[in-house]
């Protein structure tokens, strides 16, 4: 059975990634806020910015060997996150969060302050750090890509896609814009997908056989969650629990416009899966091919289709506030 640790760990330093960018600009302020609130805590703070993302790895990855830090600060979203777990999975130093983004799921996963810089820095500072599983994926040539929070596969895949290749407009207008184009452009999408190590879904009885089992056909939304959100609050795999080595696995079957528009506003309070066109499975691992859709994860392109995802237990820690 996986150990998953928890407890209080001394932060007398810390390096901190920070994107200006994210939350609209919000993650400037954000920044000289928290460096205030880590000062008066007599936190040692190395604050840097990457030019592009594989800079801000390298950066990230250089604080981590240094040794001298007690963890490692993001100021910004789930993408900006996303990038720092490619550098601190299955290591031993934490990964802390000051919320500036738009979506902030992983902030909402671990109840951290998600309005005051100054109440996260405080979290920080205290030291409380939780052990959790993250989600892997790798793909066909062996790459691997880690993640914290949700892959998609889909629907949300292609909004995502046709947003970040739209320069106009910004921010959450661009991301509106591109749900009513996919929406005109709704079709069920091919996929296949072989699921490993099942275990039974919370309100469904019984055991589940463990042997593989393999699904072909055609569907509107395929999500894997190692926590339960997405898209800023969204509970899109309601019974994802990141300490039990399993991922949530949420199927939409083909349905018409309006169907699939009730679905999804379903989605909002977690009820879609009460619906008997919507499936949930929770698996250790699946080898996933949608037709011409590449799986997304924490808000960013992972990789093209087919991928394999997993979830490893106890892969990271967490700086969240004590219990």
């Amino acid at each position: 059975m996986t150990d998953y640790p928890m407890g209080f760990v001394d932060i007398g330093a810390v390096a901190m990634l920070t994107n200006p960018d994210s939350g609209h600009g919000r993650a400037r302020h954000s920044t000289e806020r928290a460096m205030a609130m880590f000062r008066n805590a007599g936190v040692e703070v190395l604050a840097f910015q990457g030019r592009t993302t594989e800079d801000s790895r390298r950066l990230t990855r250089e604080a981590v060997e240094s040794g001298r830090f007690d963890a490692i600060v993001v100021c910004g979203g789930d993408g900006m996150i996303n990038v720092v777990l490619q550098e601190t999975a299955g290591k031993q130093i934490p990964v802390a969060v000051i919320p500036a983004g738009t979506g902030n799921d992983h902030a909402r996963e671990h109840d951290l302050p998600r309005t005051s810089p100054e109440a996260a820095a405080e979290v920080i500072a205290a030291g409380f750090t939780v052990t959790t599983d993250l989600g892997r994926i790798t793909d066909r040539t062996g790459t691997v890509r880690w993640f914290g929070t949700v892959m998609t596969a889909g629907f949300d895949s292609l909004v995502s896609d046709r947003a970040n290749r739209m320069t106009w407009p910004r921010g959450s207008a661009r991301y509106n814009l591109s749900i009513a184009a996919e929406l005109i452009n709704l079709r069920p999408l091919s996929f296949s997908m072989t699921l490993h190590g099942r275990h039974a879904v919370p309100g469904e009885p019984g055991p589940v056989d463990g042997s593989p089992l393999e699904l072909r056909g055609s569907a509107m939304l395929a999500a894997f969650g190692n926590t339960r959100t997405y898209g800023g609050g969204l509970p899109v795999c309601p019974f994802a629990n990141h300490r039990d080595g399993l991922l949530e696995v949420t199927l939409v079957d083909p349905v018409n416009r309006v169907r699939f528009v009730s679905c999804m506003a379903r989605i909002l309070k977690g009820t879609h899966v009460e619906l008997p066109e919507v499936h949930s499975f929770r698996v250790r691992s699946a080898e996933v091919w949608v037709h011409g859709v590449d799986a997304y994860a924490d808000g960013e392109r992972m990789a093209g289709p087919p991928v394999t995802v997993e979830a490893v237990p106890a892969a990271a820690r967490f700086i969240v506030p004590a219990p």
